[in-house]
């Protein structure tokens, strides 16, 4: 049976979420003709709960940027964790999103969370305003067994530069497969301040 948490994220919650290696990200744009996105996220170490209603995750450069484009537009987002092993559960965080950049002023308490948050390929921290905590069963999810992470996306952007990383943003992150503005080239950002 399900259960909200009006307390929100602590105890076992906060356990279950932060030992699990893979989680799913969900958003929608506004217009009912538009995409709705899930995204997988994994890598240790990559997300933190900052507090009983605040969650956050390190974005790693990648092919779309549908979530940020829906973040931009509305704000609305899920994240969904499910256990492949020891006991069913389910649990959603539902809130409000935003795209912080490093050029933000609050990229630098952000980071400290993350050890890796100054490599090559980050785009941006993903804090998320939970407004529902919830679980459920996972009575139909088999089990499955962890192997270890893929270092493919940290291959990648190994040895890349800022310069690099920007000039793929621009051609691959900047509109959502929607037409939505997404993910800003740093040309036209305001300087950091």
């Amino acid at each position: 049976m399900g259960k909200v948490y009006p307390e929100g994220i602590s105890g076992r919650l906060k356990t279950f979420i932060l030992d699990q290696p893979v989680y799913f990200t969900a958003t929608a744009p506004l217009d009912p003709d538009g995409h709705v996105n899930v995204s997988p996220k994994g890598h240790a170490g990559s997300f933190a709960v900052l507090d009983e209603w605040t969650v956050a995750y390190l974005d790693w450069t990648g092919s779309g940027a549908e979530t940020h484009a829906h973040l931009r537009e509305n704000g609305r987002i899920t994240l969904m964790w499910t256990a492949f092993s020891g006991p069913p559960t389910v649990v959603r965080l539902h809130g409000r999103g935003e795209t912080i950049r490093p050029d933000d002023a609050r990229w630098p308490g952000l980071a400290e969370h993350f050890a890796d948050a100054d490599q090559p390929g980050i785009r941006a921290i993903v804090v998320v305003h939970v407004t529902r905590v919830s679980d459920s069963c996972g009575f139909s999810i088999p089990f499955m067994d962890y192997v270890g992470e893929r270092p493919l996306l940290r291959s990648y952007w190994d040895g890349k530069s800022p310069d690099d990383v920007e000039a793929y943003m621009a051609k691959k992150n900047r509109d959502s497969i929607d037409g939505l503005p997404a993910l800003p080239a740093a040309q036209d950002c305001p300087a950091a301040g």
